[in-house]
């Protein structure tokens, strides 16, 4: 029986299993997938992240493929509105790193025990003095604690259903990762009547684009993203789309984090809108923070349930800040009648000029996460 059975090999579950390896606790990992996850779904690890990962050589990783953007750019009608700086921030690591996720879970897995896969759990229950799981093959296991980091699939898993209030948002959203024939480390965010389009960049020259989106779903949802690329002045990017994903919007904060050994971390606890960036980054800060009190507990055989409890309300204080936060980001990148759009386009100009931008800044490289 392992000291901590951890449910979930995504990132969040890999960088927990890597730190209570390193120190010294035996961990295993259960994880439905059969193979690692090959999207690029979470692309930014802020600047929190990277110096809470940089003791155990995971931001040295992380950072030897990643575009280090230095700051972003607000435009509305093809005109700079104002930029935000994150390269003058007072930071260990002040800029936003931007890889694919699938290098982001490499990076998190070089010290990690390997998963074992295709293991899919059906139910986790306290019995006794530890905690049960069981999984579809019929197996049972058993640890003294477990954390469930399987995503938001995995949260009926510790939460009676309905526990976890979800919010679900009308917006609905456009993305491709693209050759942009461009290789610099600036983010772009256009607002129009027409809605946001966001452009990241990423390694190897290629950038994301995210589009905010109402269209008809008979259409092709390729043809849609270049319509609202080519509407932008963005014909050779669109010219590359072939492909493109939809995605929607959530909202969910679990109050509790914790019963007895039985924790729930990441999107599994928490699950905030992508725009923003902040869902992979906030439970990559509950794993670091978490690893360390529970190797105390595996050592000692005391649960420092003081220390848990302050961690708790940390984690869940970071979870509403970052969803609040979200759910602006989703408000102001709305289609918007022409005289609502312009009152937008003026307050996102006062936003983006000194000291806002300082602010801004601040917000969108995960500032107010308590941890930070």
């Amino acid at each position: 029986m392992p000291d901590v059975l951890v449910v979930g090999g995504g990132p969040v579950g890999t960088l927990l299993s890597a730190e209570l390896a390193r120190r010294g606790v035996d961990v295993d990992v259960l994880e439905r997938r059969t193979v690692p996850g090959e999207g690029t779904r979470a692309i930014g690890v802020h600047s929190p992240v990277l110096a809470a990962l940089e003791a155990s050589g995971t931001t040295e990783r992380l950072l030897a493929s990643a575009v280090r953007v230095s700051r972003g750019e607000a435009r509305s009608a093809g005109r700079l509105l104002g930029v935000v700086r994150f390269d003058r921030l007072h930071r260990r690591f002040p800029f936003v790193a931007t890889l694919p996720q699938a290098a982001t879970e490499a990076a998190l897995a070089a010290e990690a025990p390997p998963p074992r896969r295709g293991a899919t759990v059906t139910a986790v229950r306290p019995e006794g003095r530890g905690i049960r799981v069981s999984l579809e093959e019929g197996d049972d296991l058993s640890a003294p604690i477990v954390v469930v980091a399987g995503g938001w699939r995995a949260r009926d898993l510790v939460y009676r259903r309905g526990a976890v209030p979800v919010k679900r948002y009308p917006d609905r959203y456009l993305m491709a990762d693209v050759a942009a024939g461009r290789d610099d480390d600036v983010a772009v965010i256009d607002i129009d009547g027409r809605g946001v389009l966001e452009a990241f960049p990423l390694p190897g020259g290629r950038r994301r684009y995210v589009a905010w989106d109402d269209g008809p779903t008979d259409r092709g949802l390729a043809e849609r993203l270049r319509e609202a690329l080519r509407a932008r002045g963005e014909g050779a990017a669109a010219a590359q789309v072939a492909e493109a994903t939809a995605f929607e919007v959530r909202r969910a904060v679990a109050r509790r984090l914790r019963r007895g050994g039985l924790f729930a971390i990441g999107d599994t606890a928490h699950e905030v809108s992508p725009i923003g960036g902040q869902g992979m980054n906030l439970g990559l800060l509950d794993a670091a923070t978490l690893a360390p009190l529970l190797a105390t507990w595996v050592r000692s055989g005391v649960a420092p349930d003081a220390a848990l409890a302050r961690w708790e309300r940390r984690r869940v204080a970071s979870a509403r800040a970052a969803a609040r936060l979200a759910s602006v980001n989703t408000a102001a990148g709305r289609a918007l009648p022409p005289a609502a759009d312009a009152l937008r386009r003026g307050a996102l100009r006062v936003a983006v000029t000194p000291p806002g931008a300082r602010l801004l800044a601040h917000a969108y490289s995960m500032g107010f996460d308590r941890d930070a």
